[in-house]
């Protein structure tokens, strides 16, 4: 599920080249250094609010029109612009799962042998090849 949200991004023109944000439907509020950063830091704010949340249960998105900037609130704390930014809950989703599945795999009992005789870990072998192979 691809969300879209407006999102208040604040320049503080500080030596840090920091960005406030304010995502004014979910009320919440991060800040990123510079703003690819900062909307790095939205698109995860978002992701840590939705994670658990039925999908029936997360706010449907304000039309960027209706977004005041001079009410957002790092109004006074430098030059406020708003910008939508996109965020794809499901990806988010599969990517913070960590929860292991018990498989079975077949392997010869020689090469089960070398492998227990090295101390390698078949499992995280097998994961590791996965990856790979996925190019996950």
């Amino acid at each position: 599920m691809t969300l879209m949200y407006p999102v208040i991004f604040t320049a503080t023109h500080d030596d840090k080249d920091t960005y406030l944000v304010y995502i004014p439907d979910i009320d919440g509020m991060t800040e990123g250094y510079g703003l690819e950063n900062a909307y790095h830091m939205a698109r995860d704010y978002m992701g840590c609010t939705f994670y658990d949340k039925d999908d029936d249960l997360i706010p449907k998105a304000s039309d960027i029109s209706n977004i005041d900037v001079s009410k957002g609130t790092f109004a006074d704390a430098g030059e406020s612009f708003v910008s939508i930014v996109d965020f794809d809950l499901d990806a988010y989703r599969r990517k913070m799962n960590k929860k292991s599945v018990r498989r079975n795999v077949s392997i010869p009992e020689w090469l089960n042998k070398a492998a227990d005789d090295a101390n390698i870990n078949v499992s995280r072998v097998l994961q590791e090849a996965l990856i790979e192979k996925l190019k996950i």
